[in-house]
Parts: C-alpha cells; structure tokens; sequence
C-alpha cells in the first residue's frame, strides 16, 4: 500500500499526520524535501539562498504565522512519527539549488516579470483571501492548475510537473523495496504524482482531509486499491 497523503506547507497538521503514520506503521515515510531542505528545516528554517528563493520563503513564513504555525513544522513531525514506528525517512524531491537553476535560468521574460508582480502582491495578502483561494482550488482543482498554467507556463512544468514526475518514479521504487509507504507532499502535487502511479495499490489523504480534523481510518487489508477521502474543507498546494 503506498498512502500519499497531501499537506499544506504553512498550517499545523502535526497531530493529524502523526494519527496517519502511526496507524499504517510504514517501511518507509517519504518527504517532499531534498537533503539542504530537510538540514535546514531540522535546524530551524536557517538557510541561505538566491535573493528569489529567500523573498518565497518569507512570504510562506507570513502565512504560516497567520496560522500560528512554522513552516514545513508537518515535515518534522512526520520523521518524528516515522521514527517512532521504526519506519525509514526517505526524501523524495529533486536538489532545491539546481531545480532552482533549471527554473530561473529557462523562464523567460515576460513570465518572470509576471511571477515577481504576483510574489509582491502575494506579501499584502489576507487569511481570508487564503482560505478564498484554497476554496477555489478545492472547487476545481484542475482547473486551477491549469489557469496558473496558462499564467505561469514554464514554472508549472519545472516546479510542479516535473517534480511530480520525479517524486513518482521514487515512490515507485520505495513501494518496490519495502511494499507499504507513506508520502508526505504538498497537495497540489498529489492528482500529478497519482497519475503516474495508478497501477500501484493508492490510498489518497489530501489537505481538506486533513484539515477537518481527523484523517481517514487506515483502510483494512486488501483495501484501498483507488480510494480517494473527500470531505468539506478546501485544499490547497
């Protein structure tokens, strides 16, 4: 069984994550983070970086303490919670710099003069213009995706596609060697990594899940080929 369970960046799901691991007990829990991240994470978030990359993860600090929360703090609790029930910590994303390199050095003009409006814009930004936003997300995912595609093309490719494409083909092999894992990554990713992975045995959590409260129970033996959860509260990426 191979659970992708989806997460929001800037809210506190500690507890919800934690309910997950510990009641599937997995081989090996996955992380959307490359090595840099998870150090810099592990040390309190202190890292150094492009002046882009920096103004990015302020602007995520600044809605995560709209939440009262920090930052990847759901990563951190998810190796807690792997470490407890004995399960491996895997990390699943490609090398932040170069992914960087590949991001910044391809974009062309006019989309980065597009992206740079909208960062700034984005640090004016209410809690209820976010939960607006995860609203709408939630109410048409795909859509969503693919206006932000049609906005910002070459950024949804590298930072989102192909990314799914390589944390897919990672899950592949870790479900390959230790059969049951869970994968913690960012929900706008789950529908692009599921899409490479729908011959392996699914389970699905995303972030409105999550946010309801309590997580789905885990599925008994032989369950969860295709299962999705859906409740109420929007999703976000």
């Amino acid at each position: 069984m191979l659970t992708l369970v989806g997460v929001g960046h800037v809210f506190d799901l500690s507890r919800q994550l934690r309910e997950v691991i510990l009641t599937r007990r997995p081989g090996v829990v996955g992380l959307e983070l490359d090595r840099a991240r998870f150090a810099a994470l592990q040390q309190g978030g202190r890292r150094g970086g492009p002046p882009l990359y920096l103004l990015m993860s302020l602007f995520q600090k600044r809605v995560a303490d709209m939440y009262g929360t920090n930052v990847g703090g759901e990563m951190l609790a998810a190796a807690q919670a792997a470490k407890d029930v004995g399960a491996r910590v895997a990390l699943l994303d490609r090398d932040s710099l170069e992914m960087f390199r590949a991001w910044i050095g391809g974009m062309p003009f006019r989309e980065r003069v597009k992206f740079l409006v909208s960062l700034f814009t984005s640090f004016f930004v209410t809690k209820e213009r976010v939960e607006a936003e995860l609203a709408k997300y939630d109410e048409d995912q795909a859509g969503y995706l693919e206006l932000f595609a049609q906005e910002l093309p070459h950024t949804k490719r590298v930072l989102i596609d192909d990314r799914n494409a390589h944390m897919a083909g990672v899950l592949r092999s870790l479900h390959a060697d230790a059969g049951r894992v869970v994968a913690v990554v960012g929900d706008g990713h789950i529908e692009g990594i599921r899409s490479h992975l729908e011959d392996l045995p699914l389970e699905v959590i995303r972030l409105r899940d999550l946010r309801s409260g309590s997580p789905p129970p885990a599925p008994a033996t032989g369950e969860g080929q295709g299962v999705t959860f859906s409740f109420d509260l929007g999703g976000g990426t």
